[in-house]
């Protein structure tokens, strides 16, 4: 019987304890498992290899992907290292022009100088895509919506064109979670979270999964994430289990909010723009209605006035939206790439793809929209800032606008 979503968040590759009878999957946190012989055990040998509350977890992650297996990180990041470690030097891997400024930094400045080569394209137009592929190409990497400026990728076109090409497809997924779109059913290879932020939901872990249908790929990645060791702990896959539980309703809620919120933000005399796809004039609109249930509940919009200074203020002045890295829990955030997210990634690479200085994002959460809507009004209608506070927000941004990328986890 093929379970429906909501019905597999509570259910899916999960069974009462079979020890205790327990309903909630238990925190197994141990480092190593007692063998009756050598080489004689229940499946298990050694923690960093295999866990029951992971295993519990990987099952669950599979099942909502519409995937086969699925492998647990310590973080996204750890996520990402392991499938571009899939790869070696000299293979080429293509991604978007618009993505999370960590992602940027692990391809650029870890494994650029391992002499794997990096193009980033604009992946709205496939042509690029097609127009960047080489002997070398082995990957294309996308991310859609995209991070911060919310492009759409057209999932299903990108992975016809790289089956032509004997290319694989990895999609993050975070920014919409498997309650939005199933890559895997697009045609894709790979599919990447962030689990810190929908699939935990609660801003109280950090954790990253993949899921892939393909037996030899996951063996491959399986191999790696014992080899490589950047494994979560049985805690972090219990809360991730937990939050699960209430993807679904946590999700409907939070894209009905920012359907109202990136509303009132278009209306409002002193916004320049706003990114979200469920608007009809946005160029991927059409391809979000066709491969995501609803557009998402993340938000970005600049401001006419595109000074940092005025984003500061905004920034500075929500009562509700609490300013902070990260997305995807329950309460609502606001944050500013330029300094936050996306500070890895050079000045004229973020310009181009519109990441502005008075560009702001917003991770909307479940609480009531009209509070939101009140504390955004508030915060964007306050005074113009004066020139001493112009300056002393430059000398707080030229803390953080360094191409070390410490300061863009997101």
């Amino acid at each position: 019987y093929y379970m429906k979503f909501a019905t597999k968040v509570i259910h899916a590759g999960i069974e009462p304890d079979a020890t205790s009878g327990a309903i909630m999957t238990p925190i197994f946190q141990t480092s190593t498992y007692v063998q009756d012989a050598p080489g004689v055990h229940k499946g298990f040998e050694y923690a960093r290899t295999q866990n029951p509350t992971r295993n519990v977890l990987q099952n669950q992650l599979a099942a909502l992907e519409n995937g086969n297996h699925g492998i647990c990180f310590a973080s996204g990041l750890a996520a990402t290292d392991a499938i571009v470690k899939l790869f070696q030097q000299g293979d080429h891997i293509i991604s978007c022009n618009d993505l999370y400024g960590g992602t940027y930094r692990i391809f650029t400045k870890v494994y650029g100088k391992f002499g794997m080569d990096f193009s980033f394209v604009d992946m709205t137009d496939v042509t690029n895509i097609e127009n960047a592929i080489t002997p070398k190409t082995k990957l294309i990497w996308v991310e859609t919506p995209t991070n911060p400026m919310l492009n759409i990728v057209d999932i299903a076109a990108v992975c016809a064109l790289a089956k032509k090409h004997n290319v694989l497809v990895c999609v993050d997924n975070t920014f919409a979670s498997p309650y939005l779109q199933t890559p895997l059913d697009l045609g894709a290879d790979i599919v990447i979270h962030s689990a810190t932020k929908y699939l935990g939901g609660h801003s109280d872990v950090i954790h990253g999964a993949v899921v892939v249908k393909d037996k030899s790929l996951a063996d491959q990645l399986y191999f790696i994430q014992n080899a490589s060791g950047a494994v979560p702990g049985p805690q972090d896959c219990f809360l991730i289990l937990r939050g699960i539980k209430t993807l679904h309703i946590r999700v409907e809620r939070a894209c009905e909010n920012a359907e109202k919120i990136a509303a009132f933000l278009a209306s409002h005399p002193k916004v320049e723009k706003v990114n979200y796809p469920g608007f009809v004039s946005h160029k991927g609109h059409e391809i979000a209605k066709k491969q995501m249930k609803k557009f998402g509940a993340m938000v970005s919009f600049s401001l006419k006035d595109d000074s940092l200074a005025a984003a500061h203020k905004v920034l500075s002045s929500t009562k509700l939206f609490s300013l902070a890295e990260s997305l995807g829990g329950v309460e609502s955030l606001i944050g500013h790439p330029a300094s936050m997210t996306h500070g890895s990634i050079p000045l004229e690479e973020r310009k181009k793809t519109g990441v502005v200085d008075s560009l702001i994002r917003l991770s909307i959460g479940i609480e009531d929209a009209d509070d939101l809507i009140e504390d955004l009004k508030n915060a964007i209608g306050k005074h113009k800032p004066t020139t001493k506070e112009w300056f002393a927000t430059a000398r707080n941004y030229a803390l953080y606008s360094n191409e070390s990328g410490l300061y863009d986890d997101i």
